[in-house]
């Protein structure tokens, strides 16, 4: 049987890795939750990839929105003290 390409062939390109996308070195809590997300989609059906893509998107932008400053005051009771 004749084989399409040699092993040797120069225009062969290797399969990329698959980024590694645990969030680990991320200090953002909404962001390394939102690319933890990406773990996921290699099990994915090719499909699903857009809308994964686009969720990811709008948590990123949702993140990015996000005063610092709310996130990190505590939660405050009816008498304006900590809860």
């Amino acid at each position: 049987m004749t084989e399409l390409t040699e092993p040797d062939d120069p225009t062969i390109q290797p399969a990329p890795e698959w980024p590694h996308a645990d969030g680990q070195d991320i200090t953002d809590p909404q962001v390394a939750q939102a690319v933890a997300r990406l773990l996921d989609l290699p099990g994915l059906p090719a499909a699903d990839h857009e809308a994964a893509y686009n969720l990811l998107h709008d948590d990123l932008l949702a993140a990015l929105n996000n005063d610092p400053a709310e996130i990190a005051s505590p939660v405050t009771g009816p008498d304006g003290g900590a809860a």
